[in-house]
């Protein structure tokens, strides 16, 4: 069997578990690491070849999907159109509110390059975007929910190493029981962006650092804490190692609606994701729909695609008869 050869740019949390994913996918295997760092200084787990992404050129006929694992900020916006006139490519941009616009920007260069580039992989956006399609369609009449956690938002936990006095910290967004509850029971609430989430922080303090004054400046934060109800552990150092290592997430997409001539009949179409690593799962999706790049790009398709646009049976290695016969 002819493997899918993979690119991956980008060698953080996500391009870690890129590497992962492949080693358990047998369809595909990774041919090269790119990297803005000086290629010897990276301390890979597989031994694929590690190159400087000024070389990326170079290996246009050599990789069959490059999978892109920089942030959605500045690296993404940048890279992905780049990218996409010499290589089919995937991207987890997940800046929601700028989605159509990056869409444009990438179709643009795909379609000039003749290859597929699908972006906004992973679970939110990704499956999550997925599963709310599916409900709008089937249940017309209803409300939609996401609640996101029990989990680590590595952006939170970023804005908290931020506020003076802070030596280290992680954030978890967590569910507002009563409110998940109430929508998992029909009562289609009306919630504020306080009702719906809460933020547990842990902090490690700095030596001669002010707890009250540390708790205030998280508490108070504009744009991340202001709006929630907010609690603050102050813990050791060894505890945030111990017990806060990890990066697990999760979340919920829900949607309530009604069916009957009078509404009578209620349902609740539910979706949840409990997960150990957020990166390595990404990492996973991102190595399933590269899989459908690959393939849609045999087929002689071009230009830029999001989840919505990629049927299920591109995702499996399966064939479409073992498909049938097994999962249908």
């Amino acid at each position: 069997m002819e493997k899918i050869k993979l690119g991956i740019v980008g060698y953080g949390n996500l391009g870690r578990g890129v590497e992962c994913a492949v080693r358990q996918n047998e369809d595909v295997e990774l041919s090269a690491i790119f990297t803005r760092r000086a290629p010897e200084s990276l301390k890979v787990k597989s031994d694929t070849e590690v190159v400087s992404v000024k070389e990326i050129e170079n290996w246009k006929d050599k990789i069959d999907v490059l999978i892109l694992c920089g942030g959605s900020a500045t690296d993404l916006p940048v890279q992905t159109p780049e990218y996409a006139k010499m290589f089919n490519v995937i991207d987890s941009f997940d800046t929601h509110a700028k989605i159509p616009e990056h869409f444009e920007n990438v179709n643009k260069s795909a379609i000039v390059g003749n290859k597929v580039a699908i972006i906004s992989v992973g679970w939110d956006p990704g499956l999550f975007s997925l599963n709310r399609m599916y409900a709008n369609a089937i249940l017309p009449d209803g409300n939609d929910y996401t609640f996101w956690g029990k989990g680590v938002s590595q952006g939170h936990s970023d804005a908290i190493r931020r506020v003076e006095g802070v030596k280290d910290g992680k954030q978890y967004t967590v569910p507002v029981e009563k409110a998940l509850q109430s929508v998992k029971n029909c009562e289609n609430p009306i919630l504020t962006t306080r009702e719906k989430h809460k933020r547990e922080c842990y902090v490690v303090l700095e030596e001669g650092a002010n707890p009250k004054q540390v708790e205030e400046d998280i508490k108070t934060m504009p744009n991340y804490f202001s709006d929630y109800d907010t609690t603050v552990h102050f813990i050791s150092e060894e505890e945030l190692k111990q017990n806060h290592s990890k990066m697990p997430h999760g979340g919920f997409v829900l949607r309530s609606g009604k069916t009957g001539f009078d509404k009578e009949n209620n349902h609740i179409i539910e979706y949840s994701l409990k997960l150990d690593s957020n990166p390595e799962f990404t990492s996973s999706v991102l190595v399933a729909y590269a899989r459908a790049a690959y393939k849609l790009n045999k087929e002689g398709q071009k230009g830029c695609k999001t989840v919505f646009d990629v049927a299920p049976r591109y995702l499996s290695p399966k064939s479409d008869e073992e498909l049938r016969k097994s999962m249908l």
